[in-house]
C-alpha cells in the first residue's frame, strides 16, 4: 500500500503497511516507479521524499509470504519492476529524498540506498538478509557496489549482517543520522534547501553526478566539461550570477 501527496512543491511517498513493516511486493515497486515518474514530469514538483509508515520501519523488504518462489521463471519479468524503480529514482531528474524513520532491510536498504539523500533515525538499522533466506539481493548490488566499498558491500551480502545508522554514515550510504525527535526538523531542512535552488541545474547536476560515475575517468572530464558549458547557457545560471554580483537574491525560471 503506497500513499501519495503533494504540497508545498514536495511529493512524498510512504509505503503504509506498518503492522508488516512496510513490505514492498511487487504491486508497490510499481506503484512506486508510477509515482516518481509523475512526480518527476510534474513541474509544481521540486524534491520528493520516500519514507515508511509508523516509527519501526522504512521498509523491511520485499513480500516473501506474496508467493515468492513458487513461479520463478514465471514471474521473472514481473521481478524486473525492482530495476525500474531503481532506474526511476537515478533518472528522475529531481532530487530524492529517503526519510528513514526505522528498519531499512532487503528491498527497502536498496530503496533507501538508491536515493540521492538519506535522512535516518539514529535507532535504524540496515542489512541484506536475503542470504539467511536462500536467496541473493541481486538487484541491490547494482546501487550498494556504487556507494561503498566492494569488501564491505560483499561481506554484508554474503553474511546478511545488519549495521546500525552510524556504520550506515560511516560507510556512505547515509547522509545524515539524527535523533527520532529531530527527523523532521532535518528532513525539513534538507527540503527546504533544495527547493530554494535551481530546478534546471539541479537536474543537470544530478543528470551529470550519476552518468559520470560509471565513465572512465579522461571521458568523464571530457563529459563534465561540456556539462559546464551546458549549465553556463542555462537561464538560471545567468540569473544566478546576476543575483550574487547585484547582492539580492535570485528568482529562478527553470530553464
Amino acid at each position: 500500500m503506497l500513499r501519495y501527496e503533494c504540497r508545498d512543491r514536495v511529493a512524498t511517498l510512504t509505503i503504509d503497511d506498518p503492522e508488516r513493516h512496510n513490505p514492498i511486493d511487487l504491486m508497490t515497486m510499481a506503484e512506486l516507479t508510477r509515482r516518481v515518474t509523475d512526480a518527476a514530469a510534474d513541474p509544481e514538483i521540486g524534491v520528493i521524499v520516500i519514507t515508511g509508515a509508523g516509527d519501526k520501519a522504512f521498509s523491511a523488504g520485499g513480500d516473501l509470504g506474496g508467493r515468492f518462489v513458487d513461479s520463478p521463471l514465471a514471474d521473472h519479468h514481473a521481478r524486473g519492476v525492482l530495476a525500474d524503480l531503481f532506474r526511476a529514482l537515478r533518472r528522475c531528474g529531481k532530487p530524492v529524498l529517503a526519510r528513514v524513520n526505522g528498519h531499512a532491510l532487503a528491498g527497502g536498504f536498496g530503496l533507501a540506498a538508491a536515493c540521492d539523500i538519506v535522512i535516518a533515525v539514529d535507532d535504524a538499522t540496515f542489512g541484506t538478509p536475503e542470504i539467511k533466506v536462500g536467496l541473493w539481493p541481486m538487484m541491490v548490488t547494482a546501487v550498494l557496489q556504487r556507494l561503498i566499498p566492494r569488501r564491505v558491500a560483499f561481506e554484508l551480502m554474503a553474511t546478511g549482517r545488519r549495521i546500525d545508522a552510524d556504520e550506515a554514515l560511516h560507510i556512505g550510504v547515509v547522509s545524515r543520522v539524527v535523533a527520532r525527535d529531530g527527523l523532521d526538523a532535518a528532513v525539513n531542512e534538507t527540503v527546504a534547501a533544495l527547493l530554494a535552488l535551481s530546478p534546471a541545474v539541479l537536474a543537470m547536476g544530478k543528470d551529470t553526478f550519476n552518468a559520470a560515475e560509471d565513465m572512465a575517468f579522461d571521458t568523464a572530464l571530457d563529459y563534465l566539461h561540456t556539462g559546464l558549458t551546458a549549465v553556463a547557457m542555462t537561464d538560471d545560471a545567468v540569473e544566478g550570477v546576476s543575483s550574487f554580483l547585484e547582492k539580492r537574491s535570485p528568482e529562478w525560471r527553470g530553464r
